[in-house]
């Protein structure tokens, strides 16, 4: 009996009208953003007679989206909060676990691609980060990077699609989200020629997708992924500056 109470509090975070807003904020996020988000900004920006810079569109639509994520998902959000609180012990493990396994995981696949194809790009030494914006608006970028972006991806891709998915099929909410999160870091950076060299990237990428999964699959609360996303994402923007 307790496991089944647990499974059905695990896979009943979520409501219908959170899954509705999910399903919005992870097709603008995934689809309309990277393929006409620029366009959008740019015409509402000649509406008002002024220029909207590459710096100043990430930080509209991150903010946007951080607004509507934490809108439409408040609820889920509180209730994640209170199983963080409550295993605060457990909590804390599952982070610790999550980053050691990160930063192991991934220096080993990018050692094994470095050997096999020269593979050059370490994602433990380097942010993935357009120089330009950094150096355009270095606070807006950073604040993006490290409580925007985690906030955002981990809620939609892991809260969101990987607890909807595990109701189904565990394995599929793994692979599903995986292959997302991959995909969203790097097919900005591969433009129209997806070569070997930028599915080693996506590779890499793997890895703190299938991570952060399981740390809130393990935990059943998502502010463990985002606390490990940010931490991931903090210690790269302070190697980039070091």
């Amino acid at each position: 009996m307790a496991k089944t109470t647990k499974k059905q509090t695990r896979d009943s975070h979520l409501t219908d009208l959170e899954k509705l807003g999910g399903v919005i904020l992870l097709l603008i996020y995934l689809a309309l953003i990277p393929l006409c988000g620029a366009a959008i900004l740019n015409w509402a920006g000649g509406l008002l007679g002024f220029s909207i810079g590459p710096a100043l569109r990430q930080t509209i639509w991150f903010y946007l989206l951080f607004a509507a994520v934490a809108l439409v998902f408040h609820r889920f959000l509180f209730v994640c909060a209170g199983t963080f609180t409550g295993s605060a012990g457990r909590s804390f493990q599952t982070l610790g676990t999550a980053l050691i396994f990160f930063y192991g995981l991934n220096e080993i696949l990018f050692r094994v691609t470095h050997l096999l194809w020269g593979h050059t790009i370490n994602l433990n030494d380097t942010a993935l980060v357009s120089l330009d914006l950094l150096n355009a608006a270095p606070a807006a970028t950073v604040l993006a990077l490290v409580v925007l972006a985690p906030f955002i991806e981990e809620v939609l891709l892991r809260g969101f699609l990987f607890g909807w998915l595990r109701q189904h099929s565990r394995a599929a909410a793994y692979l599903v989200t995986c292959i997302l999160f991959a995909l969203l870091h790097t097919w900005a950076m591969a433009g129209d020629h997806f070569t070997l060299y930028y599915l080693l990237i996506a590779l890499q990428y793997a890895v703190p997708g299938l991570i952060f999964a399981w740390a809130y699959d393990r935990s059943d609360s998502i502010w463990i992924p985002i606390a490990a996303h940010a931490a991931v994402n903090a210690l790269a923007v302070w190697t980039f500056y070091a």
